[in-house]
């Protein structure tokens, strides 16, 4: 056999076999990190092996966690990251300076360990978790951006002991997990603060702002407010970037930022990552400002984030977002309605265990909808999407997959339209795959 099967066997056993969270939801989940410790003993505590910064938050810790490896490798540190869910490929979940880890090394890290993965029977996550460690360990990486996968306390990357912890935002999302009010979601998102770490705060919220807080009084961990530290002011956008006045408030100096990372919404997800550069520099780091803000205008290009407010082509314009809740689409309908077009289309899925109807509440009216799911069994059914969508005079029509919503928007499309592919990070992948495709 040859290695694509070999690895496409391999992904068909990690995925039948273990509880997958994107597949069956709160049900893959453990209720502690025995597991992830379990494994890590037997892997011989590959996490203890290396530095690493830890990313948690509802909405920009997948961006937050790219641009702040992009600084790294720009700077010549050997860089792991450790991101999820994957788009296309589930080795984009694992990389080293940008590169996802071999189909080999998957293939043979699972055969090697199967037996524990049998004796363990851990989740899907806390498999990729330990592969991940496991790989930075064995590639002695100089430090490894770690992002949460869902909350942050008893998430299974939360067994590190960080240089720095990071929380982008808080907003309302997994609320059956995390909990219904603000100030409960950030007390999980707060686990990830450890004793005598530094951690930073990426956006303020008066009802967030005491959790913190009395976390960082508990654990004698210094916070560092981002928003407070630094400004930023967009003075321009185009295709490929978009452009700042980065003021450091501290210092009262202004620099000149320009940035692959196109979405309104990366401004405060830049400032988090300078106040992150700052912070590592003190850490014994080599770090300047000019060259962290000089690693920013290629992110993409450095680490191969896809999916964020993601142009992938023009004339029509056709745009991706991975947004899922109400905080992240309001934040990019905001956008969506600066885009110019004669016409707007937008290809809609989500899965079952969102606020579906919330999220609904943010989309325009005027657009022609095509609604659709992705294919997972967590997937909200399209008829079903359309029929919520009626009720917030939504218009379209329903499709059983991704690619026959883009074949029918492509088919009514001119080239002064636009199309928006959001609403799930599965919706986007399959889009993308699909995408890909065409252009090959």
């Amino acid at each position: 056999m040859g290695i694509q099967t070999d690895y496409r066997q391999t992904l068909d056993y990690l995925y039948e076999r273990l509880p997958m969270f994107s597949r069956i939801g709160k049900a893959a989940l453990k209720p502690d990190l025995s597991n992830t410790l379990k494994l890590c003993a037997a892997l011989g505590n590959p996490h203890k092996k290396f530095k690493s910064v830890h990313i948690a938050g509802t909405n920009g810790k997948g961006s937050t966690s790219h641009a702040l490896a992009a600084v790294m490798q720009d700077a010549g540190y050997k860089t792991g990251l450790y991101t999820s869910p994957h788009l296309i490929d589930f080795r984009e979940r694992i990389r080293i300076n940008g590169v996802p880890v071999s189909k080999e090394w998957v293939v043979d890290f699972v055969a090697q360990h199967k037996e524990l993965i049998e004796e363990i029977k851990p989740s899907f996550f806390e498999i990729n978790v330990a592969m991940a460690f496991t790989a930075f360990a064995e590639e002695a990486v100089d430090i490894a951006i770690i992002e949460t996968g869902l909350g942050g306390r008893l998430d299974s990357t939360n067994v590190i002991t960080p240089l720095l912890s990071i929380i982008t935002n808080i907003s309302f999302d997994h609320n059956d997990l995390l909990g219904n009010t603000l100030p409960e979601i950030a007390a999980e998102k707060a686990g990830i603060i450890k004793p005598n770490i530094p951690a930073i705060i990426g956006e303020q919220n008066d009802e967030t702002e005491r959790v913190f807080f009395e976390h960082s009084i508990h654990r004698q961990s210094t916070l560092y407010y981002a928003q407070s530290l630094w400004g930023m002011v967009r003075v321009k956008q185009d295709a490929r970037y978009q452009y700042f006045k980065a003021i450091n408030n501290a210092k009262m100096e202004m620099y000149d930022l320009h940035t692959d990372l196109l979405g309104n919404y990366q401004q405060h997800n830049l400032k988090t990552v300078l106040t992150a550069a700052e912070v590592l520099s003190h850490k014994g780091f080599n770090l300047s400002i000019p060259a962290t803000i000089a690693a920013l205008a290629n992110v993409k290009g450095t680490t191969g984030l896809r999916g964020r407010w993601d142009w992938i082509q023009e004339n029509p314009t056709i745009i991706c977002d991975v947004a899922h809740n109400p905080a992240g689409l309001k934040e990019v309908m905001k956008q969506w309605h600066e885009v110019k077009a004669d016409k707007k289309h937008i290809v809609l899925g989500f899965v079952k265990d969102k606020d579906v109807s919330e999220a609904l509440s943010v989309f325009p009216e005027d657009t022609m909808y095509y609604f659709c799911n992705a294919d997972i069994p967590r997937a909200l059914p399209a008829e079903e999407l359309k029929t919520m969508a009626i009720k917030h005079e939504m218009n379209g029509e329903a499709y059983s997959s991704v690619s026959d919503a883009i074949t029918s928007a492509g088919r009514t499309m001119t080239a002064n339209d636009a199309l928006l592919i959001t609403g799930s990070f599965f919706i986007v992948g399959e889009a993308l795959d699909f995408l890909n495709g065409i252009g090959n």
